[in-house]
C-alpha cells in the first residue's frame, strides 16, 4: 500500500510519550565554604544545573544565600539559637566561598525571652564599616526587678526607656565604626555586646537578655577577590619556623691556641 494513499500511517502509535528522564543526572553538587573566623569551614553541599550552552552553572550560585546555625558552624550547642546567613561570592573549581550576609535569632528564643510584667526595650542603627559595608543591626533588651524589690512588675518609665535606647544606639554605633566587617562578626559571635550594654545601662535602670539580635548587610563594596580570601585565611596560622637545637661549645686541644 502507498504511503501517500493511506494517511494513518505517516503517524505516530496514538498515546505515545516523551520517556521520562531523572532530573538529577543534569545537575552537580558543589561544596560550601564558610569564612575562616568558623570552626567548621566546609559546612555543606548545594546542587544546580550542569553548564548548558550560555547558561554557566557558576553564574547561578553567585549571589546564593545560604541559612546556617552558629551551633553548627562553631560545634557549640549554647549558641545554636543563633542563625547565621552566608553569601556565595565567588566559585573556585567545585568550591563555592561565602562571605558574611547577615545574623538572626530563632523564634523559639525569642519567644522564649518575651514576658509579661516587664518592658520590652529595642533599639536599630545604621552603622558603616571601615571596608565600605553598611550595616543594619537591631539590639533588644528587657527590664529587670531591682534587688529586694516587693513589687511584682517592673515596667520603666519612657524616659528611661529612651534613655537606654540611646545607650543602645551609641554602643552599637561605635562597635560598628571602629574596624573592619570581620571584626564586628568576631565581636558578634562572642556575644559580648549584649554584657556590655547592660552594664553601661545599670545606672539608669536594671536590665536583662541584651542581645543583637538581627544584622542586615544592606550595602557591600564593589566585589575583591583579594578581600574575600582574607575572609578565607586562617589568621591564627602563622609561620614561626621550627625550633632549631642549641649550638653545641667546642672543645680546645691544649696548646692549639699558639704558634707552632
Amino acid at each position: 500500500m502507498a504511503v501517500g494513499k493511506n494517511k494513518r500511517l505517516t503517524k505516530s502509535k496514538k498515546g505515545s510519550r516523551k520517556k521520562a528522564v531523572d532530573p538529577f543526572l543534569k545537575k552537580e553538587w558543589y561544596k560550601l565554604i564558610a569564612p575562616s573566623i568558623f570552626a567548621n569551614k566546609e559546612c555543606g553541599r548545594t546542587i544546580i544545573t550542569k553548564t548548558q550552552g550560555t547558561k554557566i552553572a557558576s553564574e547561578g550560585l553567585k549571589g546564593r544565600v545560604i541559612e546556617l546555625s552558629l551551633g553548627d558552624l562553631n560545634t557549640n550547642e549554647e549558641v545554636s539559637y543563633r542563625k547565621i546567613k552566608l553569601c556565595v561570592e565567588d566559585v573556585q573549581g567545585y568550591n563555592c566561598l561565602m562571605n558574611f550576609h547577615g545574623m538572626d535569632m530563632t523564634r523559639d528564643k525569642l519567644c522564649s525571652l518575651i514576658k509579661k510584667k516587664q518592658s520590652i526595650i529595642e533599639g536599630s542603627v545604621d552603622v558603616r564599616t571601615t571596608d565600605g559595608y553598611i550595616v543594619r543591626m537591631f539590639c533588644i533588651a528587657f527590664t529587670k526587678p531591682q534587688d529586694g524589690q516587693h513589687k511584682v512588675t517592673c515596667y520603666a518609665q519612657s524616659t528611661k526607656i529612651r534613655a537606654i535606647r540611646a545607650k543602645m544606639v551609641a554602643h552599637m554605633s561605635e562597635l560598628g565604626g571602629k574596624g573592619d566587617l570581620k571584626t564586628l562578626v568576631k565581636e558578634l559571635i562572642s556575644g559580648n555586646a549584649g554584657d556590655e550594654i547592660i552594664k553601661d545601662c545599670a545606672s539608669i535602670f536594671p536590665i536583662k537578655d541584651c542581645h543583637i539580635r538581627k544584622v542586615k548587610v544592606l550595602k557591600k563594596p564593589k566585589f575583591d577577590v583579594t578581600a574575600l580570601m582574607e575572609w578565607h585565611t586562617d589568621d591564627t596560622k602563622t609561620d614561626v619556623g621550627q625550633a632549631v637545637a642549641p649550638a653545641e661549645a667546642e672543645t680546645l686541644v691544649a696548646g692549639s691556641g699558639g704558634r707552632l
